[in-house]
């Protein structure tokens, strides 16, 4: 297929997006924008700027640009905003549904309730049910405190009906999994889901992947790609059909290949990956050019990207039933292809 082919058949692609961050996809316009409105004062004053400052070769660099950018986002109609233009953008590149971290401790922090964070996002999710399905997952930012977790948690109660899993994210550096299993051991007692980050090349990369596996017994690793280093890793999240929720635009900025030959590997071994956006509007891409950087640059075939995408629903959150359903629409679009 052409590359224009390629794309088209993409975003017409029925597929799940399991790993995005909503206070990633603030885009510089809106970012402009809330700005202006908030009264904020930003370092950068126009578009051109604030993409020029996008400048990191790691995970530390990175979340540097990205919570000083959490500024702008102030009020219930903010965060509305955001998820409102997140699901527009995720609809027209074939996703159906979308699980969608947040990170009310990056809110909490600056003096934003918890219930302005939530309450925005979820008015936006309901807005555009008639057109693509989303579901929250609150992580914890594992370089915040124990105690700041566990009063994320308290503070989540009131919502949890509206919150399907919990998830871990920021700089793993000193801050592994164990750091925080009594929280999740309590988070699975409340009845959510569990998933974990276990970002691409980190210090103790496959120590923490075991951690998160093994001892607090996640039902989805984020990243995670360096399980490939332990074979054994790799037989257990196959037999116990784990998914790995991968990025390879995001994965771009700090390793040249995207990961991608391994990508390929882990889906050949048949351990379930999805690919997925992570933070688009920091890492160039939504999840349709996700998709297409591995169709072109490391020739992912039609029936691996298919795969791909089965993958993304079958690993998902959804009951057995709405995952069938998604499945067949994926069939009922092949046959039309």
């Amino acid at each position: 297929m052409s590359d224009q082919s390629t794309l088209a058949f993409i975003k017409e692609l029925p597929k799940a997006e399991l790993h995005v961050h909503i206070e990633g996809t603030l885009e510089p316009e809106l970012k402009i924008k809330l700005a202006q409105r908030n009264g904020v004062e930003l370092p950068q004053k126009t578009i051109a700027q604030i993409k020029a400052s996008y400048q990191f070769n790691d995970l530390a660099s990175f979340l540097a640009v990205y919570y000083s950018g959490m500024s702008v986002l102030q009020k219930e109609e903010d965060f509305y905003e955001l998820a409102k233009e997140y699901l527009q953008r995720a609809s027209a590149q074939g996703v159906r549904y979308a699980e969608i971290f947040f990170d009310p401790q990056a809110h909490t922090s600056r003096g934003i309730s918890f219930e302005t964070v939530i309450k925005g996002l979820l008015r936006a999710i309901a807005e555009a049910k008639a057109e693509i399905q989303a579901d929250l997952v609150m992580c914890f930012l594992r370089d915040f405190s124990k105690e700041s977790a566990r009063q994320t948690l308290l503070a989540a109660q009131p919502f949890s009906a509206q919150i399907l899993g919990v998830g871990l994210d920021s700089d793993e550096h000193h801050n592994p999994p164990l750091k925080f299993m009594t929280h999740f051991e309590e988070a699975v007692a409340q009845g959510y889901h569990t998933t974990m980050h276990c970002d691409i090349d980190q210090i103790d990369s496959v120590a923490h992947i075991k951690q998160a596996l093994e001892v607090i017994e996640v039902e989805r690793l984020d990243h995670g790609t360096n399980i490939i280093e332990d074979p054994d890793l790799v037989a257990m999240v196959k037999a116990k059909q784990i998914g790995l929720t991968v990025c390879p635009l995001s994965n771009g900025f700090v390793c040249p290949d995207m990961k991608a030959p391994v990508m390929k590997e882990l889906l050949h071994a048949g351990v379930k990956i999805s690919v997925n956006s992570d933070d688009p509007a920091y890492f160039n891409g939504y999840i349709a050019d996700n998709y297409l950087a591995l169709a072109q640059k490391y020739n992912f075939t039609k029936d691996e990207l298919v795969q791909i995408a089965k993958n993304s629903f079958t690993t998902s959150w959804l009951t057995a039933q709405q995952k069938e359903s998604f499945l067949g629409e994926i069939a009922e679009y092949l046959k039309q292809d």
